[in-house]
Protein backbone atom coordinates (compact mmCIF):
# COMPACT_ATOMS: atom_id res chain seq x y z
CA UNK A 1 0.00 0.00 0.00
CA UNK A 2 1.33 3.41 -0.97
CA UNK A 3 1.48 5.86 1.94
CA UNK A 4 -0.22 9.06 0.75
CA UNK A 5 -2.75 11.70 1.78
CA UNK A 6 -5.96 12.49 -0.05
CA UNK A 7 -5.65 15.22 -2.67
CA UNK A 8 -6.25 18.59 -1.04
CA UNK A 9 -5.39 17.29 2.44
CA UNK A 10 -2.07 17.40 4.29
CA UNK A 11 -0.22 16.49 7.45
CA UNK A 12 1.23 19.04 9.84
CA UNK A 13 4.49 17.83 11.38
CA UNK A 14 5.47 18.57 14.99
CA UNK A 15 7.61 21.56 14.01
CA UNK A 16 4.72 23.10 12.04
CA UNK A 17 2.23 22.38 14.80
CA UNK A 18 4.41 24.01 17.44
CA UNK A 19 4.51 27.21 15.36
CA UNK A 20 0.77 27.03 14.64
CA UNK A 21 -0.08 26.39 18.29
CA UNK A 22 2.04 29.37 19.32
CA UNK A 23 0.17 31.55 16.82
CA UNK A 24 -3.20 30.22 17.98
CA UNK A 25 -2.26 31.06 21.57
CA UNK A 26 -1.34 34.64 20.64
CA UNK A 27 -4.56 35.13 18.67
CA UNK A 28 -6.69 33.56 21.40
CA UNK A 29 -5.02 35.90 23.89
CA UNK A 30 -6.27 38.89 21.88
CA UNK A 31 -9.79 37.46 21.74
CA UNK A 32 -9.83 36.84 25.47
CA UNK A 33 -8.61 40.39 26.14
CA UNK A 34 -11.84 41.64 24.53
CA UNK A 35 -13.99 39.31 26.64
CA UNK A 36 -14.52 36.43 24.17
CA UNK A 37 -14.60 32.79 25.30
CA UNK A 38 -13.89 29.60 23.29
CA UNK A 39 -16.63 27.42 21.78
CA UNK A 40 -16.39 23.95 20.24
CA UNK A 41 -18.87 22.62 17.67
CA UNK A 42 -18.81 19.19 15.96
CA UNK A 43 -17.21 18.59 12.57
CA UNK A 44 -20.34 16.85 11.28
CA UNK A 45 -23.76 18.49 11.06
CA UNK A 46 -27.08 17.37 9.63
CA UNK A 47 -26.85 18.35 5.96
CA UNK A 48 -30.06 20.40 6.22
CA UNK A 49 -28.36 22.63 8.81
CA UNK A 50 -25.77 23.72 6.24
CA UNK A 51 -27.77 23.62 3.01
CA UNK A 52 -29.15 26.88 1.69
CA UNK A 53 -26.68 29.07 3.63
CA UNK A 54 -23.77 29.53 1.22
CA UNK A 55 -25.33 30.20 -2.18
CA UNK A 56 -25.05 27.97 -5.23
CA UNK A 57 -21.26 28.12 -5.43
CA UNK A 58 -20.75 27.27 -1.78
CA UNK A 59 -23.35 24.52 -1.87
CA UNK A 60 -21.33 22.64 -4.49
CA UNK A 61 -18.34 22.57 -2.16
CA UNK A 62 -20.08 20.83 0.75
CA UNK A 63 -18.88 17.34 1.64
CA UNK A 64 -22.27 15.55 1.95
CA UNK A 65 -22.91 11.85 2.48
CA UNK A 66 -25.30 9.36 4.09
CA UNK A 67 -24.07 7.95 7.39
CA UNK A 68 -24.63 4.40 8.69
CA UNK A 69 -27.94 5.45 10.22
CA UNK A 70 -29.29 6.63 6.86
CA UNK A 71 -29.00 10.31 7.83
CA UNK A 72 -27.74 12.91 5.34
CA UNK A 73 -24.83 14.65 7.03
CA UNK A 74 -22.15 17.12 5.94
CA UNK A 75 -18.75 18.30 7.13
CA UNK A 76 -18.88 21.90 8.27
CA UNK A 77 -18.10 24.45 5.56
CA UNK A 78 -17.37 27.26 8.01
CA UNK A 79 -17.73 28.05 11.71
CA UNK A 80 -20.53 30.63 11.37
CA UNK A 81 -23.49 28.40 10.53
CA UNK A 82 -22.62 25.94 13.36
CA UNK A 83 -22.55 28.96 15.69
CA UNK A 84 -26.02 29.95 14.48
CA UNK A 85 -27.25 26.39 15.10
CA UNK A 86 -25.70 26.43 18.60
CA UNK A 87 -27.44 29.70 19.48
CA UNK A 88 -30.74 28.32 18.21
CA UNK A 89 -30.35 25.27 20.47
CA UNK A 90 -29.43 27.32 23.56
CA UNK A 91 -32.20 29.84 24.10
CA UNK A 92 -30.94 30.70 27.61
CA UNK A 93 -27.75 32.40 26.38
CA UNK A 94 -27.05 35.79 27.91
CA UNK A 95 -26.51 38.50 25.31
CA UNK A 96 -24.20 39.82 24.15
CA UNK A 97 -22.76 36.34 23.60
CA UNK A 98 -19.09 36.59 22.63
CA UNK A 99 -17.33 33.49 21.33
CA UNK A 100 -14.29 32.46 19.33
CA UNK A 101 -13.45 29.14 17.70
CA UNK A 102 -10.29 27.77 16.07
CA UNK A 103 -11.03 24.58 14.15
CA UNK A 104 -10.76 22.84 10.75
CA UNK A 105 -13.41 23.20 8.04
CA UNK A 106 -13.83 21.28 4.78
CA UNK A 107 -14.60 22.42 1.23
CA UNK A 108 -14.53 20.18 -1.86
CA UNK A 109 -12.85 22.75 -4.06
CA UNK A 110 -10.05 22.32 -6.58
CA UNK A 111 -6.74 22.22 -4.70
CA UNK A 112 -4.13 24.75 -5.76
CA UNK A 113 -1.22 26.61 -4.23
CA UNK A 114 -2.25 27.85 -0.79
CA UNK A 115 -5.75 26.36 -1.11
CA UNK A 116 -6.68 23.03 0.46
CA UNK A 117 -9.85 21.01 1.03
CA UNK A 118 -9.23 20.89 4.77
CA UNK A 119 -8.00 24.03 6.48
CA UNK A 120 -8.29 25.89 9.76
CA UNK A 121 -10.55 28.83 10.37
CA UNK A 122 -10.36 31.15 13.32
CA UNK A 123 -13.60 33.03 14.01
CA UNK A 124 -14.64 35.62 16.57
CA UNK A 125 -18.29 36.71 16.81
CA UNK A 126 -20.61 38.82 18.94
CA UNK A 127 -24.24 37.65 19.03
CA UNK A 128 -27.34 39.44 20.27
CA UNK A 129 -26.42 43.11 19.78
CA UNK A 130 -26.93 45.35 16.73
CA UNK A 131 -24.84 48.47 17.31
CA UNK A 132 -22.09 50.50 15.71
CA UNK A 133 -19.94 49.71 18.75
CA UNK A 134 -20.26 45.97 18.09
CA UNK A 135 -19.28 46.55 14.46
CA UNK A 136 -16.32 48.68 15.56
CA UNK A 137 -15.15 46.03 18.03
CA UNK A 138 -14.49 43.59 15.18
CA UNK A 139 -12.21 46.16 13.55
CA UNK A 140 -10.36 46.73 16.82
CA UNK A 141 -9.87 42.98 17.25
CA UNK A 142 -8.70 42.67 13.64
CA UNK A 143 -6.13 45.42 14.19
CA UNK A 144 -5.00 44.01 17.55
CA UNK A 145 -4.46 40.52 16.11
CA UNK A 146 -2.30 41.77 13.25
CA UNK A 147 -0.27 43.99 15.59
CA UNK A 148 0.25 41.05 17.94
CA UNK A 149 1.49 38.92 15.04
CA UNK A 150 3.98 41.62 14.04
CA UNK A 151 2.47 42.38 10.62
CA UNK A 152 2.53 45.87 9.14
CA UNK A 153 1.18 47.92 6.26
CA UNK A 154 -2.24 46.24 6.24
CA UNK A 155 -5.49 47.97 5.33
CA UNK A 156 -8.84 47.13 6.91
CA UNK A 157 -11.46 47.82 4.25
CA UNK A 158 -15.13 48.08 5.16
CA UNK A 159 -18.42 48.46 3.33
CA UNK A 160 -22.10 47.87 4.04
CA UNK A 161 -24.35 45.46 2.17
CA UNK A 162 -27.22 47.93 2.48
CA UNK A 163 -25.09 50.51 0.68
CA UNK A 164 -24.59 48.09 -2.19
CA UNK A 165 -28.28 47.13 -2.15
CA UNK A 166 -29.21 50.80 -2.31
CA UNK A 167 -26.78 51.47 -5.12
CA UNK A 168 -28.12 48.52 -7.14
CA UNK A 169 -31.65 49.81 -6.55
CA UNK A 170 -30.54 53.23 -7.75
CA UNK A 171 -29.12 51.62 -10.89
CA UNK A 172 -32.40 49.72 -11.40
CA UNK A 173 -30.67 46.35 -11.43
CA UNK A 174 -33.32 43.55 -11.27
CA UNK A 175 -33.67 41.66 -7.98
CA UNK A 176 -32.68 38.34 -9.54
CA UNK A 177 -29.36 39.90 -10.56
CA UNK A 178 -28.41 41.34 -7.17
CA UNK A 179 -26.65 38.24 -5.78
CA UNK A 180 -24.76 37.45 -9.03
CA UNK A 181 -23.60 41.07 -9.24
CA UNK A 182 -22.50 40.99 -5.58
CA UNK A 183 -20.43 37.88 -6.26
CA UNK A 184 -18.78 39.54 -9.24
CA UNK A 185 -17.95 42.63 -7.18
CA UNK A 186 -16.49 40.38 -4.48
CA UNK A 187 -13.76 39.40 -6.97
CA UNK A 188 -12.59 43.01 -7.40
CA UNK A 189 -9.21 42.31 -5.75
CA UNK A 190 -8.62 39.10 -7.72
CA UNK A 191 -9.25 39.99 -11.39
CA UNK A 192 -8.85 42.89 -13.79
CA UNK A 193 -11.38 45.68 -14.27
CA UNK A 194 -11.83 44.43 -17.83
CA UNK A 195 -12.84 40.97 -16.61
CA UNK A 196 -15.28 42.47 -14.11
CA UNK A 197 -16.83 44.52 -16.88
CA UNK A 198 -17.21 41.48 -19.12
CA UNK A 199 -18.84 39.44 -16.34
CA UNK A 200 -21.26 42.26 -15.51
CA UNK A 201 -22.12 42.52 -19.19
CA UNK A 202 -22.84 38.78 -19.28
CA UNK A 203 -25.39 39.37 -16.49
CA UNK A 204 -27.23 41.72 -18.83
CA UNK A 205 -26.15 45.06 -17.33
CA UNK A 206 -25.99 48.16 -19.50
CA UNK A 207 -22.96 50.35 -20.14
CA UNK A 208 -23.99 53.06 -17.64
CA UNK A 209 -24.68 50.50 -14.92
CA UNK A 210 -21.33 48.82 -15.54
CA UNK A 211 -19.44 52.13 -15.55
CA UNK A 212 -20.95 53.11 -12.19
CA UNK A 213 -20.18 49.75 -10.58
CA UNK A 214 -16.61 49.74 -11.87
CA UNK A 215 -16.30 53.25 -10.46
CA UNK A 216 -16.60 51.74 -6.97
CA UNK A 217 -13.00 50.57 -7.16
CA UNK A 218 -11.82 54.10 -8.02
CA UNK A 219 -12.94 55.61 -4.68
CA UNK A 220 -9.72 56.71 -2.95
CA UNK A 221 -8.26 59.18 -0.46
CA UNK A 222 -9.10 59.62 3.21
CA UNK A 223 -12.41 58.48 4.64
CA UNK A 224 -13.99 61.92 4.34
CA UNK A 225 -13.38 61.87 0.58
CA UNK A 226 -14.41 58.22 0.30
CA UNK A 227 -17.77 58.83 2.01
CA UNK A 228 -18.36 61.89 -0.17
CA UNK A 229 -17.66 59.88 -3.33
CA UNK A 230 -19.86 57.05 -2.06
CA UNK A 231 -22.75 59.47 -1.61
CA UNK A 232 -22.37 60.73 -5.17
CA UNK A 233 -22.50 57.22 -6.61
CA UNK A 234 -25.76 56.37 -4.79
CA UNK A 235 -27.21 59.88 -4.60
CA UNK A 236 -30.83 59.98 -3.49
CA UNK A 237 -31.12 56.41 -2.16
CA UNK A 238 -32.07 56.46 1.54
CA UNK A 239 -31.01 52.86 2.13
CA UNK A 240 -27.50 53.65 0.91
CA UNK A 241 -27.44 56.92 2.87
CA UNK A 242 -28.42 55.15 6.11
CA UNK A 243 -25.65 52.59 5.55
CA UNK A 244 -23.10 55.36 5.05
CA UNK A 245 -24.18 57.06 8.29
CA UNK A 246 -23.68 53.77 10.16
CA UNK A 247 -20.24 53.29 8.63
CA UNK A 248 -19.23 56.84 9.54
CA UNK A 249 -20.28 56.15 13.12
CA UNK A 250 -18.23 52.94 13.16
CA UNK A 251 -15.13 54.68 11.83
CA UNK A 252 -15.52 57.48 14.41
CA UNK A 253 -15.71 54.91 17.24
CA UNK A 254 -12.60 53.12 15.98
CA UNK A 255 -10.69 56.41 15.66
CA UNK A 256 -11.71 57.44 19.18
CA UNK A 257 -10.57 54.10 20.65
CA UNK A 258 -7.41 53.36 18.63
CA UNK A 259 -6.41 56.32 16.42
CA UNK A 260 -3.80 54.34 14.47
CA UNK A 261 -6.16 51.72 12.97
CA UNK A 262 -5.87 51.78 9.12
CA UNK A 263 -9.60 51.40 8.38
CA UNK A 264 -11.05 52.66 5.08
CA UNK A 265 -14.54 52.78 3.59
CA UNK A 266 -14.18 50.80 0.35
CA UNK A 267 -17.48 50.56 -1.61
CA UNK A 268 -16.20 47.77 -3.90
CA UNK A 269 -15.96 45.28 -0.99
CA UNK A 270 -18.99 42.97 -1.25
CA UNK A 271 -18.26 39.60 0.41
CA UNK A 272 -19.78 36.79 -1.63
CA UNK A 273 -21.80 34.85 0.95
CA UNK A 274 -25.54 35.42 0.85
CA UNK A 275 -26.11 35.80 4.57
CA UNK A 276 -24.39 39.18 5.12
CA UNK A 277 -26.81 42.00 5.94
CA UNK A 278 -24.77 44.96 7.21
CA UNK A 279 -21.15 45.97 7.59
CA UNK A 280 -18.61 43.76 5.78
CA UNK A 281 -14.85 43.59 6.41
CA UNK A 282 -11.86 42.60 4.29
CA UNK A 283 -8.27 43.05 5.45
CA UNK A 284 -5.39 43.04 2.98
CA UNK A 285 -1.65 42.83 3.54
CA UNK A 286 0.81 44.61 1.23
CA UNK A 287 1.83 42.74 -1.94
CA UNK A 288 5.29 41.90 -0.59
CA UNK A 289 3.71 39.38 1.80
CA UNK A 290 2.26 37.54 -1.19
CA UNK A 291 -0.98 36.47 0.47
CA UNK A 292 -3.65 39.15 -0.15
CA UNK A 293 -6.68 39.05 2.11
CA UNK A 294 -6.10 37.60 5.60
CA UNK A 295 -9.20 38.55 7.59
CA UNK A 296 -12.83 39.05 6.55
CA UNK A 297 -16.39 38.90 7.81
CA UNK A 298 -19.38 41.06 8.51
CA UNK A 299 -22.82 41.42 10.05
CA UNK A 300 -25.34 38.62 9.47
CA UNK A 301 -28.52 39.56 11.32
CA UNK A 302 -30.86 37.12 9.55
CA UNK A 303 -28.90 33.87 9.69
CA UNK A 304 -29.58 33.03 13.34
CA UNK A 305 -33.31 33.51 12.84
CA UNK A 306 -33.38 30.37 10.70
CA UNK A 307 -32.63 28.33 13.84
CA UNK A 308 -34.78 30.17 16.39
CA UNK A 309 -38.16 31.85 16.68
CA UNK A 310 -36.70 35.34 16.67
CA UNK A 311 -34.23 37.44 14.72
CA UNK A 312 -30.91 37.61 16.59
CA UNK A 313 -28.28 40.08 15.33
CA UNK A 314 -24.69 38.91 14.96
CA UNK A 315 -21.38 40.19 13.65
CA UNK A 316 -17.96 38.57 13.33
CA UNK A 317 -14.70 38.12 11.48
CA UNK A 318 -12.70 35.11 10.31
CA UNK A 319 -8.91 34.87 10.14
CA UNK A 320 -7.10 33.07 7.33
CA UNK A 321 -4.73 31.04 9.49
CA UNK A 322 -2.55 29.61 6.73
CA UNK A 323 -2.26 32.94 4.93
CA UNK A 324 -1.32 34.67 8.16
CA UNK A 325 1.35 32.05 8.88
CA UNK A 326 2.77 32.53 5.37
CA UNK A 327 2.83 36.28 5.91
CA UNK A 328 4.53 35.93 9.29
CA UNK A 329 7.17 33.66 7.76
CA UNK A 330 7.77 36.18 4.97
CA UNK A 331 8.18 38.91 7.58
CA UNK A 332 10.49 36.82 9.76
CA UNK A 333 7.97 36.89 12.59
CA UNK A 334 7.76 33.11 13.07
CA UNK A 335 10.58 31.93 15.28
CA UNK A 336 11.82 28.46 16.07
CA UNK A 337 9.62 27.18 18.84
CA UNK A 338 11.20 25.26 21.70
CA UNK A 339 9.92 21.69 21.72
CA UNK A 340 11.46 20.95 25.12
CA UNK A 341 12.76 23.51 27.59
CA UNK A 342 14.96 20.99 29.39
CA UNK A 343 16.48 17.68 28.31
CA UNK A 344 17.69 15.32 31.06
CA UNK A 345 20.37 13.03 29.62
CA UNK A 346 20.42 9.35 30.54
CA UNK A 347 23.87 7.89 31.19
CA UNK A 348 24.55 4.17 31.53
CA UNK A 349 24.56 3.15 35.18
CA UNK A 350 22.53 6.19 36.25
CA UNK A 351 19.19 5.54 34.51
CA UNK A 352 17.13 5.63 37.71
CA UNK A 353 18.87 8.76 38.94
CA UNK A 354 18.12 10.57 35.67
CA UNK A 355 14.44 9.69 36.01
CA UNK A 356 14.41 11.04 39.58
CA UNK A 357 16.05 14.31 38.48
CA UNK A 358 13.53 14.69 35.64
CA UNK A 359 10.70 14.24 38.13
CA UNK A 360 12.18 16.92 40.42
CA UNK A 361 12.45 19.34 37.52
CA UNK A 362 8.87 18.76 36.32
CA UNK A 363 7.58 19.35 39.84
CA UNK A 364 9.74 22.41 40.48
CA UNK A 365 9.67 24.25 37.14
CA UNK A 366 5.92 24.68 36.82
CA UNK A 367 4.91 25.03 33.17
CA UNK A 368 8.32 24.29 31.63
CA UNK A 369 8.63 21.14 29.53
CA UNK A 370 11.15 18.58 30.78
CA UNK A 371 12.09 15.68 28.51
CA UNK A 372 13.96 12.59 29.70
CA UNK A 373 16.05 10.77 27.10
CA UNK A 374 14.45 7.33 27.36
CA UNK A 375 17.57 5.16 27.07
CA UNK A 376 21.21 5.39 28.00
CA UNK A 377 23.23 6.54 24.98
CA UNK A 378 26.43 8.38 24.12
CA UNK A 379 26.36 11.97 25.36
CA UNK A 380 27.26 13.23 21.86
CA UNK A 381 24.10 11.65 20.46
CA UNK A 382 21.97 13.12 23.27
CA UNK A 383 23.45 16.59 22.80
CA UNK A 384 22.72 16.44 19.06
CA UNK A 385 19.16 15.47 19.95
CA UNK A 386 18.95 18.44 22.35
CA UNK A 387 20.04 20.79 19.57
CA UNK A 388 17.50 19.30 17.17
CA UNK A 389 14.71 19.79 19.71
CA UNK A 390 15.98 23.32 20.41
CA UNK A 391 16.23 22.53 24.11
CA UNK A 392 17.29 25.50 26.19
CA UNK A 393 19.00 23.61 29.03
CA UNK A 394 20.56 20.15 29.36
CA UNK A 395 20.95 18.36 32.70
CA UNK A 396 23.46 15.49 32.98
CA UNK A 397 23.65 13.14 35.90
CA UNK A 398 26.03 10.20 35.42
CA UNK A 399 27.19 7.60 37.96
CA UNK A 400 29.97 9.83 39.30
CA UNK A 401 27.61 12.81 39.74
CA UNK A 402 25.01 10.67 41.48
CA UNK A 403 27.64 9.23 43.82
CA UNK A 404 28.64 12.78 44.72
CA UNK A 405 25.01 13.96 44.98
CA UNK A 406 25.42 16.44 42.11
CA UNK A 407 24.25 17.13 38.53
CA UNK A 408 25.69 19.15 35.66
CA UNK A 409 23.45 21.87 34.24
CA UNK A 410 24.33 23.42 30.85
CA UNK A 411 22.77 26.33 28.96
CA UNK A 412 22.57 25.43 25.26
CA UNK A 413 22.37 29.11 24.33
CA UNK A 414 25.32 30.56 26.23
CA UNK A 415 27.40 27.45 26.91
CA UNK A 416 27.39 28.28 30.62
CA UNK A 417 27.77 25.13 32.72
CA UNK A 418 27.58 24.45 36.46
CA UNK A 419 27.89 21.40 38.66
CA UNK A 420 25.43 21.75 41.52
CA UNK A 421 24.03 19.70 44.38
CA UNK A 422 20.90 17.75 43.48
CA UNK A 423 18.94 19.90 45.91
CA UNK A 424 19.88 22.96 43.85
CA UNK A 425 19.30 21.56 40.35
CA UNK A 426 15.82 23.05 40.03
CA UNK A 427 16.95 26.54 41.06
CA UNK A 428 19.99 26.51 38.75
CA UNK A 429 17.96 25.20 35.79
CA UNK A 430 15.31 27.88 36.37
CA UNK A 431 17.98 30.61 36.34
CA UNK A 432 19.45 29.31 33.08
CA UNK A 433 15.99 29.12 31.50
CA UNK A 434 15.40 32.71 32.57
CA UNK A 435 18.70 33.79 31.06
CA UNK A 436 17.80 32.11 27.77
CA UNK A 437 14.59 34.15 27.62
CA UNK A 438 16.26 37.53 28.17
Amino acid sequence: MKAQTLKGFRDYGPEEMLVRDEMFARVAGVFRSFGYAPLHTPALEYAEILLGKYGDEGEKLLYKFEDHGGRMVALRYDLTVPLARYVGMNQNLRFPFRRFQIAPVWRAERPQKGRFREFYQCDVDMVGIDSAQADAECILIDHSVLKTLGLEGYRIQINHREYLDGLLEQLQIPGNKVVPVMRILDKVDKVSVEDLGEWLKEEGLGDEQITTLLGLSAVEGDNANRFAEGRKLAAGNEKAEAALRRLEQVVALVDATMPDVPVFFTPSIARGLDYYTGIVYETFLPSEYGVGSVMSGGRYDNLLGSFSKQQIPAVGISLGIDRLLSAMTAAGETTEVVASDVLVCTVKGAEDGAAVVAGKLRAGLGGSSVELFPKAAKLKKQMEYANKKNAAVVVITGPDELAAGTATVRSMKTGEQATVALDGVVETTAKMLGGNNE
